[in-house]
Formats: C-alpha cells, sequence, structure tokens
C-alpha cells in the first residue's frame, strides 16, 4: 500500500504521504494495536495530538510495528491553552516523553485561539524547537489567511501546512487558493466527513465508478 501512496514536499523540504492514517478515539492496548495495523498495512504518515491524549498509544504502536522510524511520518499537536512561550515548550517537551520518541517530523497548532491572542507566541516556540531538533516540519490546524497572514509577518516564517476540515460537502475552495499562493500545503481532517454521507451519495458514487476506485 505505501509504493501507491504519492509523495509530497512541502515548503520546508520534508515530504510526506498524501495519506496518512488518524488516531482520534484509539487509545490504550486496542488504539496501539490499530496503529501498529495500520503501519503494517502501509500507512507512513500517523496522526495524533495532545488533546486526543495518546500520544502514548501511538508511540507504543510504532514500537510494535516492523517499519523502521526514518520511515515514518509522526505529527502531533500543540493545544490552545499551552500557548505561552514556555507552556508551549514544555508542552513539545511533554508529547516527545509520552510517545517515547527523539523527534516529531510534523508538529501543528491545533487552534489560533484568537480571543486569547498568543498564537504567534506559540508559533515562535515551534519555530526554535524545529531549530533544537525536535521538529523536523512546523504547521498550523484550522488558521485563517489572516491568522496565517501574522505569523509570517511577525516571524518571518510560513508554516509548511495547514490542516483543516476539507470534505465534498466543504470544499474550502478559497481557502486552497490562499494556501496555494503562499505555498502552504493543505490537508484535511475529516476528509470522509459523516461516513454514512460520503458512502450513501449517488454523484459520489458515480465518479467512483467512473474510475473503478472505492467511494472512500
Amino acid at each position: 500500500m505505501s509504493q501507491s501512496i504519492p509523495e509530497i514536499q512541502l515548503n520546508d523540504g520534508l515530504t510526506i504521504p498524501a495519506l496518512g492514517f488518524g488516531t482520534y478515539r484509539l487509545n490504550g492496548n486496542r488504539g496501539a494495536s490499530a496503529v501498529q495495523s495500520a503501519i503494517d498495512s502501509g500507512y507512513r504518515l500517523i496522526d495524533t495530538a495532545y488533546n486526543y491524549e495518546n500520544e502514548a498509544t501511538v508511540g507504543e504502536g510504532i514500537r510494535r510495528s516492523s517499519i523502521p522510524r526514518n520511515e515514518l511520518r509522526i505529527t502531533s499537536k500543540l493545544p490552545g491553552r499551552y500557548h505561552e512561550y514556555d507552556k508551549a515548550v514544555t508542552a513539545i517537551q511533554e508529547s516527545l516523553f509520552r510517545a517515547q520518541l527523539d523527534y516529531y517530523d510534523l508538529y501543528l497548532i491545533h487552534w489560533p485561539n484568537p480571543k486569547e491572542d498568543l498564537y504567534v507566541e506559540a508559533w515562535q516556540a515551534l519555530i526554535d524547537a524545529q531549530k533544537w531538533g525536535l521538529i523536523r516540519s512546523i504547521g498550523v490546524c484550522n488558521f485563517l489567511p489572516e491568522h496565517l497572514d501574522r505569523l509570517e509577518q511577525e516571524t518571518g516564517i510560513k508554516p509548511s501546512m495547514n490542516q483543516v476540515e476539507l470534505h465534498p460537502f466543504f470544499n474550502q475552495e478559497e481557502q486552497r487558493a490562499y494556501h496555494q499562493e503562499k505555498q502552504i500545503q493543505t490537508q484535511s481532517w475529516s476528509p470522509l466527513a459523516r461516513v454514512q454521507n460520503i458512502l450513501d451519495n449517488e454523484v459520489i458514487q458515480s465518479v467512483a465508478d467512473h474510475y473503478d476506485k472505492t467511494v472512500s
């Protein structure tokens, strides 16, 4: 499977698979087994987050798999309550300790939390953590163009990725166009939306039939 997944190069040079395995609500031994199974089935991009409370589960699944760490791309995310610089640095370290990893390939700010207005401070923590070798590539989730512009204006560093809600019922055309202009990779969360709505959709089924693919 892994050989059939295209690779995407981010604006900082890191390459990632175009298809990844999300781990929300995968916890404990069953979660670790699911992560191991996903890796053994060919997934090489694994997505977790501090707020999922399963970074240790993901780390255990990685250790159980037979795939070398350098062939995997592991993502985690910084929660909104830790946007102050010192708290962000500690949270990144804690994320690594829980997963028992030396580094994350991708680390994202999970939400701009604009009412608190500390996301630039959090971004600076990610920039420094990248310099220290704790993170290979830094990005964000759920940021609007105005938030992304501010990051670049105040730090000179653009995110490599913005992970946003994106699926056939919410195509984010303007956001995607902005990302393309700025060379920021769009990554989808919930790409199947509400699965049953997708699987039962006649239009999507007709497209899948035309290309001899499954609806997913």
